[in-house]
C-alpha cells in the first residue's frame, strides 16, 4: 500500500517533496514510524498508507514534530485510474525529453491550447514519443488528467501553467 501511495505522491502537483520512513513517533511504551513525510508548500505531514490502528497519540506526537498526521485509505489509493496512470508514467521517470522535442511540443501547445496524446506524437523526433511525453508530464511541462480515465490516444494534453 505504501509503494502505491508513493506512486501517487510522485504525480501529485501539490506535493513538493516526500521521503520514506522519516521519523519514529512515540508516546509512553508505544512507537510508530509513519510511511512518509510529505511537504506541500510550507505544510509538512506524516502520512500512513492503508488502515492504521486509531491511536489519538499519533496526531499529538506528529504535532510536537511540527507536522500534521494523516492516513490514506487503501480504497482511496486504489480507486479510479490515477494509480494505474501514475504507474504507466513512472516507467519513464529516468527518461529525459530532448530540448528539440520539448520545444516543438510546447510551441504547438502554445499555438492551439491543447492537443490529444495522438496529436502530440509527431512532435517527438529525437526520442520515443510516449517516453518523451511521459517525461514532460512527470517534469510538469505538460499536464494530463490522471483521474478521468486511463491515458490513451484521446487524452487531452495541456501546457502546465506554473
Amino acid at each position: 500500500m505504501a509503494r502505491d501511495l508513493g506512486c501517487l505522491l510522485d504525480v501529485d502537483d501539490e506535493v513538493d517533496a516526500w521521503s520514506c520512513l522519516p521519523a519514529s513517533l512515540g508516546a509512553g511504551d508505544s512507537t510508530h514510524v509513519p510511511d512518509f513525510l510529505v511537504r506541500r508548500g510550507d505544510r509538512h505531514s506524516l502520512v500512513d498508507a492503508g488502515t492504521r490502528p486509531g491511536h489519538a497519540w499519533l496526531e499529538d506526537a506528529a504535532r510536537e514534530c511540527g507536522c500534521g498526521y494523516e492516513t490514506v485509505t487503501s480504497v482511496s489509493i486504489r480507486s479510479g485510474a490515477r494509480l494505474a496512470n501514475a504507474r504507466d508514467l513512472l516507467r519513464y521517470s529516468n527518461w529525459q525529453c530532448p530540448l528539440g522535442d520539448r520545444v516543438r511540443l510546447l510551441a504547438a501547445l502554445d499555438e492551439v491550447g491543447s492537443m490529444t496524446v495522438a496529436e502530440c506524437l509527431p512532435a517527438f523526433r529525437e526520442t520515443a514519443a510516449i517516453a518523451g511525453l511521459s517525461s514532460l508530464v512527470l517534469h510538469r511541462f505538460v499536464t494530463v488528467n490522471l483521474d478521468e480515465a486511463r491515458i490513451g490516444p484521446e487524452t487531452m494534453v495541456r501546457r502546465c501553467c506554473a
